[in-house]
């Protein structure tokens, strides 16, 4: 079962759940709705999370020293990977044994919160140090369903290192355009010591690149993008490959289903790649050389970079759990903690609380101080986000498809163009 389809069924799994929930008894794990414990006086939590091993060792190491800090209460982790995360949490939702709490992407906020699965967590824990803008990014009708765990941007990342062996300068990211990054590529490719760039099918960099051109990728539960922008868009990615400036359409597809540490840039083997700033870290582990991170090319003519500050993802709590007290204060610990940031850093983002952030600041590896730094230089050109329309977590799939279409020559750019458009537009239609 390929992923579209696996979505396709935790989506209507998730649809079952909730038409059942009012007459469904019971919830995630026991004891009362105060957090109380059981015959020994402790509470047991369960906590959803997805990402590589490395996240899993830091996220177990945050539970240890958070279940030190509240002996009454012990965390379970419930760890998985991307590809199988939202399938196994439909399912628990669909069966009332939901994680009491979950991590949730902008993306599927407003799938899991309009469906009734998810708590509103006014109230349930301190919120008024961490940044106001992004924390109502995970508010949905006034509810505030989700806090944010931290924030990143989508950007272009490059090897300084690879570009110097190629005897090229690094781009002025402020004024370089989408030609002049394929032209660099191109011109990088062709010496043989890199290739250029890597390109993915990832919304975000759609998204951006629309916003440069005036227009919005969701218009509330319209796509809000017109055909010539998408074709546009796919016409940088068959320059790119055309110009030898990035891998052919079935490499770059082979390479799009690894994770950054199997990258061309996370290898050694590239030059330039679009990833979140929080990915810096592991590309900069994996490869063992310095990373930049950079703005992002313009339309020629753009007024706007197009780029906007996201939650890198968010803590949520199941409506189900018959522990909300425990569950906030899980989450109050995970985004409040200086404890928990020096643990974390910035592997779910750099720390939306300021007082955090400066609190661990000074204990910021390399890395996480570059992401800080452009973070900090570029926030005044960042725009606020909005949790996308329902059926947003159905779209990287549709797009990757259509994309696929396209450079793969099975589909005119016109055909895909307006397959897109109806796919999309009916993923959304709430």
């Amino acid at each position: 079962m390929n992923i579209s389809s696996r979505k396709t069924m935790w989506i209507a799994a998730l649809s079952a759940a909730m038409l059942t929930a009012a007459a469904c008894g019971g919830g995630s794990g026991g004891g009362d709705a105060g957090g109380g414990g059981g015959d020994d006086g402790k509470v047991t939590i369960t906590f959803a999370y997805w990402g590589s091993d490395a996240r899993q060792k830091l996220t177990e190491e945050a539970i240890q020293k958070f279940e030190e800090k509240n002996p009454t209460i012990d965390v379970e982790g419930d760890f998985s990977n991307w590809d199988s995360y939202y399938e196994k949490l439909a399912t628990k939702v669909a069966a009332n044994d939901a994680p009491d709490v979950l991590s949730i992407e902008i993306r599927g906020l407003s799938e899991y919160a309009g469906r009734g699965a998810l708590l509103d967590l006014n109230g349930k824990l301190p919120t008024e140090d961490l940044d106001q803008q992004v924390l109502s990014s995970g508010q949905i009708d006034g509810k505030q369903f989700a806090i944010p765990t931290g924030v990143n941007a989508f950007s272009m990342i490059a090897n300084p290192a690879a570009l110097e062996k190629a005897k090229k300068e690094l781009p002025d990211d402020k004024t370089w355009t989408w030609d002049e990054w394929i032209a660099l590529a191109q011109e990088i490719s062709a010496t043989g010591e890199a290739t250029g760039a890597e390109y993915n099918h990832n919304p975000a960099w759609l998204q951006i690149y629309a916003a440069q051109r005036g227009e919005k990728f969701y218009d509330g539960t319209r796509i809000g993008m017109s055909p010539d922008t998408i074709k546009s868009w796919w016409a940088i990615k068959q320059k790119l490959i055309e110009t030898k400036g990035s891998p052919d359409a079935a490499k770059s597809a082979e390479i799009g289903a690894t994770g950054p540490e199997q990258s061309l840039l996370g290898t050694n083997q590239g030059a330039l790649g679009m990833w979140w700033s929080n990915q810096l870290n592991a590309l900069t582990k994996s490869s063992g050389q310095e990373m930049r991170l950079l703005r992002m090319p313009k339309a020629e003519g753009a007024t706007s970079s197009g780029m906007f500050l996201q939650p890198a993802m968010f803590y949520a709590a199941s409506a189900k759990t018959e522990k909300a007290e425990a569950a906030g204060k899980f989450i109050d610990f995970l985004v409040n903690d200086p404890d928990a940031a020096s643990i974390l850093l910035s592997d779910r983002g750099l720390p939306t609380n300021a007082k955090v952030l400066d609190a661990v600041r000074d204990k910021l590896p390399e890395t996480d101080q570059k992401t800080l730094d452009f973070i900090d230089e570029v926030k005044s050109e960042l725009s606020p986000i909005q949790a996308p329309p329902k059926g947003a977590l159905q779209m990287e799939d549709i797009l990757k498809r259509a994309s696929e279409e396209v450079l793969f020559g099975r589909a005119t750019p016109d055909d895909a163009a307006a397959k897109f458009l109806e796919e999309a537009n009916a993923a959304i239609a709430g």
